[in-house]
């Protein structure tokens, strides 16, 4: 019988709202869950949420920087540009100036170290990885900025890219294909400089047409090699969660059928764990 593989399932978002947070600390003590991304700059990443978090995650779960740099949220530089009324610009506003390289990595590269300071004065150390709310770590414009910011304040921790295993596969999902060709780019960049990526990621669906997720996780996990990272939002809806964010009911669906007793049942039928080594 082959060896189990080890992947990392990673919820993103934690301290964007109370509800979102319990239903993470939820799913890492049922050990459901071995990674989390905090949103620093989230009205829900104080320092009593991040002291429940560690409490929940210190048998065996990584936590890590999610990297904000979009509407509705604010940087925590003061001179950071561009901004919409003191607010990032919206995530398709913000790709469309990247591709025609408009962005400028000076401004990224300070206010990524500012959120890796305040995620250092959360949790008392430097986060064990780092990936971007709505990829923005994969924009051109962003990634020199992001990549240099984690060399510089975090040299130990890896970047999350987000291409796929087997690009063929799914050839009819836009977003998965942006993702696999953003991150070919952005893969080259961290080895250049030295950062370590997961070797492969799933996640990626149409978050609106409110799919089946347990059929989902079975696609991500099938391909999936030894080492990759599947990317999850599971939540509570709450009122603060419908004034930030678009995603959520699908955030509860995601959250039950973690909780389910079909998702261990999943991951032995794969010879999968979320162990680490």
């Amino acid at each position: 019988m082959s060896s189990l593989r080890r992947i990392t399932l990673c919820a993103d978002d934690y301290g964007i709202s109370e509800g979102v947070n319990r239903a993470i600390r939820d799913l890492i003590e049922r050990r459901r869950l071995n990674a989390t991304s905090v949103m620093v700059v989230g009205p829900a990443a104080t320092r009593e949420e991040a002291e429940a978090l560690s409490r929940a995650a210190a048998n065996g779960c990584d936590i890590g920087l999610h990297v904000t740099l979009t509407a509705p949220f604010s940087p925590l530089t003061m001179h950071f540009r561009p901004l919409d009324g003191g607010m990032f610009w919206p995530v398709g506003k913000l790709l469309r100036m990247a591709l025609l390289r408009r962005l400028d990595a000076e401004f990224v590269h300070a206010e990524v170290m500012a959120q890796i300071a305040l995620f250092r004065e959360l949790f008392g150390g430097p986060p064990a990885y780092l990936d971007g709310h709505q990829h923005v770590q994969l924009f051109p414009g962003n990634r020199d900025g992001f990549i240099r910011a984690a060399r510089d304040a975090a040299p130990e921790a890896w970047a999350r890219q987000c291409g796929r295993a087997h690009t063929s596969l799914q050839l009819g999902n836009p977003k998965a294909m942006l993702l696999d060709a953003l991150s070919a780019t952005f893969r080259k960049r961290c080895a250049a400089s030295g950062l370590r990526t997961n070797p492969a990621f799933a996640g990626a669906y149409d978050f609106h047409t409110l799919p089946d997720f347990g059929s989902l996780m079975r696609g991500f996990l099938n391909n999936l090699p030894d080492g990759g990272l599947v990317m999850c939002h599971p939540g509570f809806v709450d009122e603060t969660l419908r004034a930030l964010d678009p995603l959520t009911d699908q955030r509860e669906r995601e959250h039950a059928y973690l909780a389910s007793d079909d998702f261990p049942r999943l991951l032995d039928e794969l010879g999968i764990s979320l162990d680490r080594a």
